[in-house]
């Protein structure tokens, strides 16, 4: 792959802890990869709007308020209904496992909770992302 992979860093809803999104967005540019974090309090509009603008190939959500189950799909969905099916979609956060596989129906690929290895997420991004 020689074009550099670029990442978008999301929190979507109200959660106001960015500690470990930033800690993965520093480990993902790092890695060589393009990084925009979009901060705090955004919505899947703000998202998916801003993955379009900087044409990214994979979008990380981070979320700790326990609302995953919703803001996360409500991603995945509006990637669908606007056509971006080659944007990869990942989670990380307080996410339980029993969710897990509801969130990769919806259209999370990956999803990566407290202790995971930054160098397991750069692998999973570099293994999964589509050029």
């Amino acid at each position: 792959m020689n074009e550099k992979i670029r990442v978008l860093v999301a929190k979507p809803g109200l959660d106001g802890h960015d500690r470990g999104a930033k800690i993965v967005a520093r480990a993902l540019r790092d890695a060589g990869m393009e990084v925009v974090y979009t901060g705090l309090h955004q919505t899947a509009d703000m998202i998916v709007e801003t993955a379009i603008q900087e044409d990214v190939n994979v979008i990380g959500l981070s979320l700790l308020s326990g609302a995953h189950m919703t803001l996360f799909k409500d991603v995945t969905s509006l990637l669908k209904k606007k056509g971006l099916n080659d944007v990869l979609v990942i989670g990380g956060g307080i996410i339980p496992d029993e969710d897990v596989s509801n969130l990769k129906k919806a259209g999370v690929s990956g999803v990566f909770g407290p202790g995971t290895h930054c160098d397991d997420i750069v692998k999973f991004i570099r293994k999964n992302v589509k050029k």
